[in-house]
Formats: structure tokens, C-alpha cells, sequence
């Protein structure tokens, strides 16, 4: 019978969110660490996106429908279209494994001294993942285009 290996455990909670997109053809990427989520922060990694892209790309986004997502007030930029996923289906979603690669690579298993080491330990997570890992980690072969 095996044992359960000792983890750090950390009682108190605070919350970083990270709305991050990746393209998995080239491992572009954009992060936005935020204390919360909601229409607001959505928006403004929208505008980070459109900015990084520039005028001439147009971006295909892929989410999920969360209220944040699908909000009223969201303002889409010109140069971006939002393809939502159906409802329950996180294996289709490709950032979704970026997101437990950096939980099982730098965030679990610590305990941070606070929010600002926190934050600081989520920005060098998310700036210590290189262009090919971005292209590795997200790739789905739904969603790259094959000629």
C-alpha cells in the first residue's frame, strides 16, 4: 500500500488570475495577471491581444464560456473573433494544459510569503515558458491549420 508524499500546505487564500493566449503555430503569447476576473480584465487582455497582433492579423480566439467570456460588455476588437467552445469540454481547450503545466511545474506544492510573491511567482512562471514550449504544450491538431 503506498503513502501520499508530505506537500507544503498553505491555509490561507489569495488569487492570482492569469488570462494568457498562446498561437500554436508559432508560440506567440500574451498574459495578463489580474486579482480577479471579470468583463473588464477580459477587455483589456482583448486590446493586448489585438495591440500584439497588429492591424493586419486577424486572430481566431479560443475559449471557453465562461461569464467573462460571453459578457455584454465585452468589447471585441476589430482584428479578433471569438470562437467559443461547447459547454464542459476542457480537453478541447488547448491553454488548458498550459495551465497545469505551469500548476505542476512552478506553482504548486509552495507557500507564498504573500501576495506580492504571489504575483511575482506567477509572472516567472508564466515569462519562463519559451516560445517552442508554448508550441508543444498547446498544440491541438484541431485547431492548426494544415495545408
Amino acid at each position: 500500500m503506498g503513502s501520499r508524499p508530505t506537500a507544503v500546505k498553505q491555509t490561507e487564500y489569495e488569487w492570482i488570475y492569469l488570462f494568457g493566449a498562446v498561437n500554436p503555430s508559432t508560440g506567440s503569447s500574451s498574459g495578463l495577471l489580474a486579482p480577479t476576473v471579470n468583463t473588464d480584465y477580459m477587455n483589456h487582455h482583448l486590446r493586448f491581444i489585438s495591440e500584439q497582433a497588429g492591424p493586419d492579423v486577424h486572430v481566431i480566439l479560443v475559449l471557453d464560456q465562461a461569464g467573462w467570456h460571453t459578457a455584454k460588455a465585452l468589447k471585441v476588437p476589430e482584428n479578433i473573433s471569438l470562437l467559443y467552445l461547447p459547454s464542459y469540454s476542457p480537453e478541447l481547450n488547448a491553454i488548458e494544459r498550459l495551465w497545469g503545466y505551469l500548476k505542476s511545474h512552478y506553482l504548486s506544492n509552495k507557500a507564498y510569503a504573500d501576495y506580492d510573491d504571489l504575483l511575482n511567482t506567477c509572472r516567472d512562471a508564466w515569462n519562463k515558458i519559451t516560445p517552442e514550449q508554448f508550441c508543444t504544450i498547446c498544440h491541438s491538431k484541431w485547431i492548426i491549420h494544415e495545408n
